[in-house]
């Protein structure tokens, strides 16, 4: 009597459901193979249309250049006020579009675009190095990268640390000013970083730089084309000299150089949170293989912005399983494999906002589980 009104669960129980995400992957060794899986998704999902995945690059740099046009031939006429308002809502935007540009220059490095590699390679040359990005270099790298997903031996970015490496200064970073500092550094400086000194990549014996032909990352048939994606970044850094010169520092920081940070970020973020998750493991080399290696991996949700990314965000589980599949039939291709995946699949709907910042305080550092007969799977950790 009197509980009549009482519909709803118990705290325990929404706690349960709220958690749902968190719910670890299983690491046994999946009973699906990658064939088997191949088999769920439609056999037109592996086809690569040049016609259709140069539309998507047309319709990005349209977009891109009418964002520029307007900025630079109508902000100046509008008042001090809505100048002020304007500028940063054209350097979000375009910061988006250009991400989506980024995007399409790394299904290039995927095979992704055409059934063309030299055309897959000049589209990729062009648009990354547009974007300050040296494209064989990262195409190489990340080519490792899903090879070794999940080592924590051989994995080329954003490979956690054990406890027992990390440095003396990790705990006066596990607070809230901590957080948002490493955060603020990670999304603004962490991709040059990266590209420059390898920060947050694997590490090798000797210094590893993505702009260093003879560095240990390539193998000696990769290092020529190293020299063509340094040329490229050269190029265009030498362009934007002479739009310095021609329109002003402070107009190549406003059109180009914003926009450029936004891009960077977002794809820091998005790679990230794409492979950082307190749900996701880690293997050493008794236990890695590649198939649960692709597997830790996690979908999010971007809203919109999943379609201006190109669904990079949603559908990267089923990238890491099939990376030459273009990006357009990514969704479809997801929902096939999802039900044969079962718990092997995750995803986390999660507003971004809020796992990046859950993200950073929970995911310090992995170490096995204590009492766990399984030595060689490592999660996520926090506690000092």
């Amino acid at each position: 009597m009197g509980a009549g009104g009482r519909a709803s669960n118990p705290p325990s129980q929404r706690k349960i459901e709220n958690d749902e995400h968190l719910k670890r992957v299983p690491t046994t060794k999946p009973p699906f193979t990658l064939g088997e899986v191949k088999k769920a998704i439609p056999p037109h999902c592996f086809h690569r249309s040049l016609i259709r995945s140069f539309s998507y690059v047309i319709v990005d740099l349209t977009i891109a250049s009418i964002l520029a046009y307007i900025a630079t031939n109508y902000f100046p006429t509008l008042p001090h006020n809505l100048s002020f308002l304007a500028w940063p809502v054209y350097w979000a935007i375009q910061g988006c579009i250009l991400t989506g540009v980024w995007v399409i220059a790394h299904e290039c490095g995927h095979h992704a675009f055409s059934n063309y590699q030299w055309v897959d390679d000049l589209v990729g040359l062009v648009l990354h190095s547009c974007l300050l990005v040296p494209y064989f270099s990262w195409k190489y790298s990340h080519r490792r990268h899903h090879s070794n997903t999940g080592s924590l031996e051989r994995d080329e970015v954003f490979v956690p640390k054990k406890k027992s490496q990390i440095g003396w200064y990790f705990k006066y970073l596990d607070n809230p000013l901590g957080r948002f500092l490493t955060l603020t550094i990670t999304l603004t400086l962490g991709w040059p970083l990266y590209l420059a000194f390898n920060v947050s990549g694997r590490p090798y014996d000797r210094f590893a730089s993505h702009y260093d032909p003879y560095g240990p990352i390539y193998s000696d048939r990769e290092r020529l084309q190293i020299y063509v994606s340094d040329v490229g970044v050269l190029a265009v850094s030498y362009g934007l000299y002479r739009l310095v010169l021609a329109q002003g520092l402070n107009w190549v920081i406003c059109v180009y150089g914003i926009p450029l940070l936004i891009v960077n970020g977002f794809l820091v973020l998005i790679t990230y949170l794409q492979h950082t998750h307190p749900a996701l493991p880690h293997y050493d080399s008794t236990e890695w293989d590649w198939m649960r290696g692709a597997l830790a991996t996690v979908d999010r949700d971007y809203g919109i912005l999943n379609k201006v990314f190109h669904n990079i965000t949603d559908t990267h589980v089923v990238h890491h399983m099939f990376s030459t599949m273009p990006h357009y039939h990514a969704m479809e291709a997801t929902k096939g494999v999802k039900p044969i995946l079962g718990e092997y699949y995750h995803f986390d709907g999660t507003p971004i906002y809020k796992a990046m910042w859950r993200e950073a305080k929970e995911c310090l550092y992995v170490e096995a589980d204590e009492g766990s007969e399984v030595k060689g799977v490592y999660w996520y950790k926090n506690k000092f």
